[in-house]
């Protein structure tokens, strides 16, 4: 039989260690709390996991094994330890260590570079004069044979023409590859890739591309090099897009390029597959001249990202879209030039060029 002092007593006995619900999240916003910290928490394990088998010390054997360290350490930290709020503090203390190590990988210029990325480019302005030092126009029989070439070329400011994007698709239309290139009124072509700087004996990787694999490398080439590269050798679809671009913004775009460049020629920086790669890169250098690059999720899914331009009004809009990309497809023009010094001419043949915004008459296009 169960006495008034029972019940008062059973009320009052201690809880076991560990059970304490003054340190546990009760009720419905006890578990909104909870889930609010612990999501965050998995997002942590799974990062730590992967950056430690991407990135980890010994690359492979060693590095997968702290992985699989950190994975079962994380996850009995997450599911063993009580209360809620050691949980978390031990938890915290752990990610505290992973930041730190990861904080230890550095860039570097000074590592075995494959031959198609082995000088970063760099250049110098007097006045309207921009010379560019190497410069890459290597002379390909096949993706993997060439014959390198690094050249020193100047080309005159003041007649800069415009602005003109690219898009190369190898797989999924949902992911391309963008390249920009500036065109001068005397004929002369810049192009500027943005791209992963790859060692010897190693490939690219899209998810390692989020794990500090990569420094960051502007390949500043002849279109008859990067262009040619994609469409008569990788087998790439390339769209060309002239865009409307103000040859102010031409200018001090360029500018803002070269200065990316000559700052990476003397500090490194990593490549990151999500937030500084070719597209997001683009953006910056828009956003640092002052131009208006609200976001879109078009920005990483870039195979769209010709669409985007279109509906801003920054490429041709004279026609409905498909027309305007079907008649942007460069492939046959560029695999006919191949090796002419009229490349960069003839895959423009035939390409409509719209008037750039500070033209008259911003309606009409030229061809």
């Amino acid at each position: 039989m169960t006495t008034r002092l029972d019940v008062v007593e059973e009320r009052s006995a201690p809880h076991r260690p560990g059970s304490n619900p003054a340190r546990e999240p009760r009720g419905v916003m006890g578990w909104v709390v909870r889930g609010l910290l612990e999501l965050p928490a998995v997002g942590f394990l799974a990062w730590g996991t992967l950056a430690l088998h991407f990135a980890g010390p010994g690359r492979g054997g060693l590095a997968d094994l702290l992985a699989v360290a950190w994975a079962v350490v994380g996850l009995a930290i997450l599911l063993l330890v009580r209360p809620f709020g050691r949980r978390l503090t031990t938890f915290a203390a752990a990610v505290a260590v992973l930041l730190v190590w990861w904080s230890t990988i550095r860039p570097s210029n000074d590592r075995t570079w494959l031959a198609d990325v082995a000088r970063p480019p760099h250049g110098e302005l007097s006045g309207d004069r921009l010379t560019i030092h190497d410069l890459r126009n290597f002379d390909y029989r096949s993706e993997t044979d060439f014959t390198e070439r690094w050249e020193t070329r100047t080309y005159d400011l003041s007649r800069l023409d415009r602005l003109d994007f690219f898009l190369s698709y190898w797989g999924s239309p949902k992911i391309a590859h963008t390249i920009v290139s500036w065109a001068f009124q005397d004929g002369q072509h810049l192009a500027v890739s943005i791209e992963t700087r790859k060692e010897v004996g190693e490939s690219y990787d899209a998810l390692a591309g989020f794990f500090r694999q990569y420094e960051l490398y502007y390949v500043v080439a002849d279109e008859r090099d990067l262009i040619r590269l994609r469409t008569n050798y990788r087998g790439e679809h390339v769209y060309l897009y002239p865009l409307r671009t103000p040859r102010d913004r031409v200018r001090r775009m360029l500018l803002d390029y070269v200065k990316s460049m000559n700052e990476l020629a003397k500090e490194p920086q990593f490549y990151n597959a999500g937030t500084d790669n070719c597209t997001t890169n683009i953006r910056m250098h828009a956003q640092q001249i002052g131009a208006t690059a609200p976001w879109d999720y078009r920005i990483l899914l870039n195979g769209y990202v010709d669409e985007m331009l279109y509906e801003r009004g920054v490429i041709d809009t004279s026609r409905p879209f498909p027309e305007v990309r079907a008649g942007s497809l460069i492939d046959a023009p560029a695999q006919a030039a191949d090796q002419d010094p009229a490349f960069s001419r003839r895959i423009r043949e035939g390409i409509t060029v719209p008037r750039r915004f500070d033209e008259t008459d911003a309606g009409a296009v030229r061809r």
